[in-house]
């Protein structure tokens, strides 16, 4: 099993979901994979998005036709912004009114990833966590070359989820 996440409290209404990963691979590829479109769209980021790593550029995340089929998400983007970009160390941006941060440190022939994403305090949490563990794990599944069955995805984050729910 892959290693969990954190779940904690962080003042002002929001919640820190954090993950650290040790990942067998080159910060850039792994960057690649945080960055370009198409790579993206392989370990199945939950938008459609093409980053601008410049500085206060506006973002735009598209839902996927399974974010709409499954949980009936509307078809209108949801836009952010880019915080800040450090290739191929630090990558940061809104997603509406989230914060994801992802960075990148060498590591012997491979790195470290931590990610954090921190979002408002709803009671969301768990199921967030739940859902970035089982992306986190696509991540790792399509770097390494592996396939990827969506259907076991969302109920690895389903079940996930009830752990990260023990863990609050």
């Amino acid at each position: 099993m892959t290693a969990p996440g954190s779940v904690r409290r962080v003042g002002g209404g929001r919640v820190e979901i954090r993950f650290e990963r040790r990942l067998s691979h080159a910060p850039a590829k792994v960057w690649r994979a945080l960055t370009d479109p198409a790579e993206l769209r392989g370990w199945r980021f939950p938008a459609v998005v093409s980053l601008d790593p410049t500085p206060g550029a506006i973002l735009y995340f598209h839902p996927t036709d399974e974010q709409r089929e499954r949980f009936g998400v509307a078809p209108e983007p949801v836009t952010g912004r880019m915080i800040a970009a450090d290739p191929p160390r630090l990558l940061e941006y809104t997603w509406g009114t989230e914060t994801l941060r992802w960075e990148l440190t060498p590591d012997g022939d491979g790195c470290r990833l931590v990610f954090v994403n921190t979002i408002d305090d709803d009671g969301a949490g768990p199921a967030v966590a739940g859902g970035w563990h089982a992306g986190l794990d696509l991540l790792e599944a399509a770097l390494a070359g592996r396939g990827i069955d969506t259907d076991d995805a969302w109920q690895r984050a389903a079940d996930l989820q009830t752990q990260y729910e023990e863990q609050s």
